[in-house]
């Protein structure tokens, strides 16, 4: 009896831990090295400035390279897209405002909590905490591996990151340090290695 409900909770535990991991069926069997590689890649346009002011441990977005806080106390709200008459799109609209500076894109928001990329002292989170927080479909939103690429693919806010448009001075803002079809084949090798994370 005892064996039995040994294995029913060992049976239970993987189940519980198949819907919470990401399918690695697809993989193509690229090295654990080259992964980590392309892993390293994609994280340095994690925490650029064009990501992470957005994917944020407080309760407001933050602006510029500097990743100062967003000006006139605006706060991310219940779902992440402000407070009523302070809502994300009241200022930024689905393109960006040349004239003005205000960047835009479809469905303006912050990322949930769950994937910030930062801690509560404004630093970056380590390689593997941001890589294991994106592995985790109970954090990413529920994304598998497809998911994911397809995400860094074609969701227009990151698009965004590549087109951001001009500062209220009138000079460009800075890009990642890849070009988004850079960003696309590291992420493509990082899955097709079995999305290894750093330890």
């Amino acid at each position: 009896m005892i064996r039995g409900l040994l294995s029913l909770l060992l049976f239970v535990g993987c189940i519980v831990m198949s819907r919470n991991a990401l399918s690695r069926n697809d993989f193509k069997g690229q090295s654990t090295p080259d992964g980590l590689a392309a892993w390293q890649q994609v994280y340095s346009v994690l925490t650029s400035p064009r990501c992470i002011n957005c994917h944020t441990a407080n309760n407001y977005p933050e602006q510029g390279d500097d990743r100062h806080r967003h000006f006139a106390n605006v706060i991310r709200g219940p779902e992440g897209k402000g407070v009523p008459g302070l809502n994300c799109v009241s200022c930024h609209q689905s393109v960006n405002a040349e004239s003005t500076g205000v960047p835009g894109g479809h469905n303006w928001h912050l990322a949930p909590l769950s994937m910030r990329w930062q801690d509560e002292n404004d630093q970056p989170l380590s390689s593997a905490v941001v890589c294991h927080s994106l592995t985790d479909r109970t954090q990413n939103g529920g994304l598998n591996a497809a998911g994911l690429l397809k995400h860094n693919e074609e969701e227009p806010l990151v698009l965004w990151a590549w087109n951001p448009g001009r500062k209220q001075d009138g000079t460009m803002r800075t890009l990642p340090p890849l070009t988004h079809a850079e960003f696309v084949a590291a992420t493509r090798q990082w899955i097709d290695a079995g999305m290894p994370c750093p330890r």
